[in-house]
């Protein structure tokens, strides 16, 4: 069991590796939103590569320090990619994050997702409640890339998943759940303005990939919250976001932190 207060204080400690260590997170990721990804990578401290090519991912995966799947503009030959970079990333150690967008949409990404479960050892898997519930094989509705619900409690949705793949499951809405089989994390930080932006799910995925679950959750949900007081709609929100997530500190991950752990 984390409280709050410990909680918070593991996200603070965790954003100051961070900026000290400055680790490399290597994407194999999402076209539309790659140029707001990196700039969130710098943004929280860490290093971002966006490295494609099948002759240079095994090679790339071994300098990082995690690796980022994402299917959001996926093809066969995008999905090999991440294949072979995941595979040298589970010989070497290196965490792998997957974000499953849209699966449930097409068989192709549905498919495709379910190949690199079957073929890697995923340490978190972090997606909306659709992508979530598809992946699980409990039922989700997904239309294009957005969720409109998961059948079942998330939190039972999340442990069949953490179940059947050895992994652990990261749901986005509007409070986060983190389920690794034995433990649930939540997490009611954020704002609404997330979901007006395109790319935020990509963003929570990489900052996932720098944190762990519970702890780049709330850091990109106190990180709305400033950004929000600061934003006048959404086409000011997202430049507030990116100084939001620059400028986090100790003291407002303390006063904000709406985040426990549970088991």
């Amino acid at each position: 069991m984390r409280d709050t207060a410990s909680v918070a204080a593991l996200v603070a400690e965790r954003l100051a590796a961070i900026r000290e260590r400055k680790p490399l997170i290597h994407h194999i990721t999402n076209l539309v939103v790659m140029n707001e990804t990196a700039n969130a990578t710098l943004a929280i401290g860490a290093l971002p590569v966006m490295a494609h090519a099948r002759e240079e991912v095994a090679e790339m995966v071994g300098i990082a320090g995690a690796l980022v799947l994402n299917v959001g503009t996926l093809t066969p030959e995008l999905i090999d990619s991440m294949a072979v970079a995941g595979r040298r990333a589970n010989e070497l150690g290196v965490p792998v994050v997957l974000d499953p967008v849209g699966a449930g949409a097409t068989r192709l990404r549905t498919e495709s997702v379910a190949r690199l479960l079957r073929e890697l050892k995923v340490t978190i898997v972090r997606g909306n409640a659709g992508e979530i519930g598809v992946v699980a094989g409990a039922g989700g509705e997904v239309r294009g890339v957005e969720s409109y619900g998961a059948k079942g409690d998330l939190v039972e949705v999340g442990r069949r998943l953490a179940k059947l793949y050895g992994t652990t499951a990261a749901i986005s809405g509007k409070r986060d759940i983190i389920v690794d089989g034995q433990r649930v994390g939540y997490c009611d930080n954020g704002h609404a303005l997330l979901t007006k932006i395109t790319g935020t799910g990509c963003v929570a995925t990489t900052v996932i990939a720098a944190f762990a679950a519970t702890a780049g959750y709330a850091a990109l949900g106190i990180a709305g919250e400033v950004a929000a007081e600061r934003a006048s709609g959404p086409g000011t929100f997202q430049p507030a976001l990116f100084d939001a997530l620059y400028a986090l500190d100790r003291a407002t991950i303390l006063e904000r932190c709406r985040a426990w752990v549970e088991g």
